[in-house]
């Protein structure tokens, strides 16, 4: 009598005759007989072997797969079955596969009496989420699980290596593994030679959990270069890729306003779709600060909260009336930003920045941004029409501005339309858009317009490109309580206004294509031409259209001024010359062009804006591109009387994404003070139009593979001569950041000092540190 099969592969080799066979293959299923399937022709007659009696008995049909019963296939050079021994032994080549799983060995060893199935000489298991196990010999359960293990080394499919010195497999399921060591570092080095690893984690004890997709480690140390081990406590990773709720290392630097600085994070894996990280700042000159970071993933969308909270000494910075030393109070910022897809069209877009003082971002570090803009945007997009319901507003950060006399826009709303049939050959394009802007301490300003544009678009036979534009548009406006706006362009008449706008336009271009210095060029003169009746602009509040500058980007737009308030009406010509040269890793791009405006307002706009007088300035901007290695961009703008440089700036880029130089120059003479406009004593106020030099420089030298510097400086090369209100006195530092890095496969760890020279409040001046770390493949960082 044979043994009662109890498990997958004892049905398997349950049902086998005292036969030896080669090149086989078997389709096995549990709890049936094996039915033999010939790999060559050498194997067709199977039922008799020397020495043996021939088969006459016909093997039962199979049972029916169930859950419990999943088919198995195996694969072997030979089979072989020892009579007294009650062994059957499967060698060469041993494939077993089922439900996803394989296992391949030298020999496969079935003990009939004890039941044990052995797995021996290069065994390799591959469970069915791609994990590959090797080891010398395997003890093997019905289920293609292991059981007992020798010298074995487990490669996860998301990266890592988990080696053990033994192991076994419990009642529950899970795997303990003694004298273990794991890494996520490559262990194959230049010429596939074997390397030590850059860190591994060493173990007494690891405990693998299929059903969880966890590995817990039991006494576990870090060891770094193979020298510098450091404990870790409570460590748990996922060989599924998925995150693990732990602590992660902490964060490590120290800042002028709030001295040495340790943060303590901590990860919490909610869901699948959530989780979230809380953080306790701990500072030795301030007291500690706790965040808290939460972040979601629904079936319509995405969306992520971060809030900060502390009690500190805060110095105001606007409208200062208090101790210079500052006051304790709660302080805090919160940041939130998502987005939502509704339907195929519809989608709804949000983001909130708020903070409770001006200084809190610098003085933590968080951001040096000096405005925080919250909005939230209803839209609708389909092939022909574009529909946005939004509402904004801003904070800001700056010690000069007055929070009272930024707006809140509530609703902003645009809508457009595109129509298919064309009208004498055009495309026409209509706009609805309206406006409410709402200030606590100013103006408040109400716009609406409708609009509706025509463009034809032909090509002659000579190559020119002709563009065609005509433009309607009509506006209403209403404002009150304009006199509280300081800069007299800027306010308009208050109570009710309105304007018809019309414009046309006729754009040639002629591009022409030739060969020169071995590459291709193609040379594009261009002239447009622009009519439009006068405009009361001045009678309109100006709320969009006031940071204005003639440059290469707007120089053949139809209106030259951002936004909807203003409109450069009048007649004018604008001619250019674009010139592109392509070469094998070469390429070069240039534009340069000017305007002669023939009637309109001259003084729409400040002269150093370069818009005003019959001739406008000339703008040109050149890019210069070698292979990626190389990139240099230049802006200019020449004054059109005496060609004086009123903006110039250079940027370039020269090195690879490791080895890399950035330089940046820009140059502001815009004279700016010269103009004779009424109230003169507030031209200063209009927006950002003073004169200033800045340099600004950043690069990283890679060396010795894994190992690079960086650095970058801010400096500000303004003086009295050039700006009156100035604190330059012609090189200012404004910040410089110096530091080195090591990083690897699997390891970067970095060194950051900063040097801040300016003092804001409570944000102090002076130097900070940084210490970096971050271990690859295990979720610590």
């Amino acid at each position: 009598m044979l043994p009662a099969a109890s498990s997958p592969l004892q049905a398997i080799f349950s049902r086998l005759r005292p036969v030896s066979l080669n090149a086989l293959t078997l389709a096995l299923a549990t709890g049936g007989a094996a039915a033999l399937l010939p790999a060559s022709a050498a194997a067709q007659d199977l039922t008799r072997t020397p020495g043996t009696a021939p088969i006459t008995e016909a093997p039962p049909e199979p049972a029916p797969a169930t859950e419990e019963a999943v088919p198995v296939a195996f694969e072997a050079d030979v089979v072989e079955y020892d009579e007294n021994g009650e062994s059957v032994t499967a060698s060469g080549n041993v494939v077993l596969r089922r439900d996803g799983q394989s296992v391949r060995a030298d020999s496969v060893t079935w003990n009939r009496t004890s039941g044990k199935i052995l797995a021996n000489g290069n065994v390799r298991l591959v469970d069915e989420r791609g994990n590959q196990v090797f080891s010398d010999e395997v003890e093997l359960t019905d289920e293609l699980k292991t059981g007992m293990l020798e010298n074995l080394l487990l490669v996860l499919r998301e990266g890592g290596r988990l080696a053990a010195k033994d192991g076994q497999r419990l009642g529950n399921g899970d795997v303990i593994l003694n004298h273990a060591a794991y890494t996520g570092c490559s262990v194959v080095g230049r010429g596939e030679c074997p390397k030590e690893p850059t860190w591994k984690v060493v173990a007494k004890s690891v405990t693998y959990s299929e059903a969880e997709q966890r590995v817990r480690f039991s006494d576990a140390r870090l060891e770094l270069f193979g020298a510098l081990q450091l404990p870790l406590l409570g460590l748990t990773i996922s060989t599924d890729g998925d995150a693990v709720s732990g602590f992660l290392i902490p964060d490590l630097r120290s800042s002028p306003s709030n001295g040495i600085e340790v943060g303590i994070p901590y990860y919490w894996k909610i869901d699948k779709n959530r989780d979230i990280t809380g953080t306790l700042h701990l500072f030795t000159e301030s007291a500690p600060m706790g965040s808290v970071e939460y972040r979601a993933l629904t079936d319509k969308g995405a969306y992520q909260i971060t809030g900060y909270a502390t009690s500190s000494e805060r110095i105001p910075i606007y409208g200062a009336t208090g101790s210079p030393t500052g006051s304790s109070a709660f302080r805090g910022y919160v940041e939130a930003n998502g987005k939502f897809q509704l339907s195929e069209h519809w989608s709804v877009t949000g983001f909130l920045r708020r903070a409770t003082d001006r200084t809190f971002l610098r003085r933590y570090d968080i951001s040096r941004d000096d405005r925080l803009r919250s909005l939230v945007e209803l839209e609708r997009i389909d092939a022909k029409s574009y529909l946005s319901i939004a509402g904004y507003a801003t904070q800001t950060m700056q010690s000069t501005r007055d929070q009272g006399q930024i707006p809140i826009a509530l609703p902003a709303i645009d809508y457009r339309r595109r129509f298919k049939d064309p009208v004498a050959g055009g495309r026409i394009e209509t706009q609805l858009n309206a406006l409410a802007l709402t200030r606590t301490d100013g103006q408040d300003t109400q716009r609406a317009f409708a609009s509706a544009q025509w463009s034809r678009r032909e090509v002659t036979g000579m190559g020119q490109i002709v563009t065609a534009t005509a433009l309607v548009r009509g506006d209403i406006y209403h404002s009150d309580e304009n006199y509280g706006t300081n800069t007299f362009l800027y306010r308009g008449q208050p109570g009710w206004q309105t304007r018809g706008v019309a414009l046309a336009a006729l754009d040639v271009e002629w591009p022409m294509v030739g060969e020169v210095f071995g590459g291709q060029q193609v040379l594009t003169p261009r002239v447009q031409f622009v009519a439009a009746p006068d405009t009361p602009n001045l009678s309109i509040p100006n709320e969009d259209a006031r940071a204005i500058e003639l440059e290469t980007s707007n120089l053949f737009a139809l209106n030259r001024f951002p936004g909807y308030d203003r409109i450069e009406d009048g007649t004018r010509m604008t001619y250019g010359l674009d010139w592109r040269f392509e070469r094998s890793r070469w390429r070069i791009t240039s534009q340069i062009g000017q305007s002669i405006r023939m009637s309109g307002d001259d003084n729409i706009a400040p002269d150093g804006t370069g818009f005003t007088g019959t001739f406008s300035d000339i703008v040109g901007r050149t890019e210069l591109r070698y292979r990626n290695f190389v990139r240099l961009i230049h802006r200019f703008r020449l004054d059109k009387s005496s060609l004086a440089v009123r903006r110039n700036e250079i940027d370039a880029v020269i090195g690879n994404s490791k080895t890399y130089i950035e330089v940046g120059y820009t140059d502001l003479n815009r004279n700016i003070y010269t103009v004779d406009l009424p109230d003169d004593s507030e031209l200063g106020r209009v927006e950002d139009l003073r004169d200033r030099q800045e340099l600004r420089a950043a690069g990283r030298v890679a060396f010795a593979r894994h190992w690079s510097v960086f650095g970058s400086a801010v400096i500000n090369l303004t003086d009295a001569s050039e700006d009156p209100v100035t604190r330059s006195d012609g090189f200012q530092p404004l910040r410089t950041r110096f530091g080195a890095s090591y990083e690897d496969d699997c390891l970067r760890v970095g060194f950051t000092w900063r040097r801040d020279y300016i003092s804001n409040g409570d944000a102090r001046s002076g130097n900070s540190f940084l210490i970096s770390f971050s271990l690859k493949n295990i979720g610590l960082h």
